[in-house]
C-alpha cells in the first residue's frame, strides 16, 4: 500500500465519471437546450475504434462535436459509442472515457482537461504549475481542425 493518497487518478476518475453520468443523460433524454459537447480524445488509445480515414487524417488525437446530429449514443461504464456525420458521411465511433483529454461545453462554459502522467511528472521548461502548461505552437496545431472557445465565451 502507497503512503500517498493519489489524488490526480481520484481527481481523473471523478471527472470521467462526470462525462459518462452527463453521456449517459443524453442518451435517454438528448440534448437539453443549447447544450453540446466538443470531446478531443486520443487515436492512439488502443481501445479507440473508428473508420481507417480518420486515424489517417487524425493519427494522434481528434476533436468531435456532439450537438445537431448524432445517433446510436449508447454509454457503458468504460466508454461511449455514436455515430457522427462527417461530411454526409455518418461513421460510427467508440471512444473509452481513458482516452478522452478535453470534455467541453460551451454553452454554459463548462470545461474538463486531463492530463497526462508525463506532463504531471516532467519539471523542465514550460511548466508553470498545477493545471498550467505551455505547449509550443507548432504541437498545438495538427491537421485536425482547431476550434477556438472564446468565440462562444458571452
Amino acid at each position: 500500500m502507497s503512503d500517498r493518497i493519489d489524488y490526480g487518478n481520484l481527481m481523473h476518475a471523478a471527472m470521467r465519471e462526470l462525462i459518462r453520468k452527463v453521456l449517459d443523460r443524453v442518451a435517454t433524454a438528448g440534448l437539453p437546450g443549447e447544450h453540446h459537447f466538443f470531446i478531443t480524445f486520443e487515436t492512439t488509445h488502443p481501445e479507440v475504434e473508428l473508420a481507417d480515414w480518420l486515424r489517417d487524417r487524425y493519427p494522434e488525437e481528434m476533436t468531435v462535436v456532439i450537438q445537431h446530429w448524432f445517433e446510436h449514443l449508447e454509454v457503458n461504464l468504460d466508454g461511449f459509442s455514436v455515430t457522427l456525420n462527417f461530411g454526409d458521411r455518418p461513421e460510427p465511433l467508440y471512444i473509452p472515457f481513458d482516452a478522452i483529454r478535453t470534455f467541453v461545453d460551451p454553452s454554459v462554459e463548462f470545461g474538463l482537461r486531463f492530463e497526462t502522467h508525463q506532463a504531471e511528472d516532467e519539471d523542465d521548461d514550460g511548466d508553470d504549475g498545477p493545471g498550467h502548461r505551455h505547449v509550443p505552437a507548432e504541437a498545438q496545431h495538427g491537421e485536425a481542425e482547431v476550434v477556438s472557445l472564446d468565440k462562444f465565451r458571452k
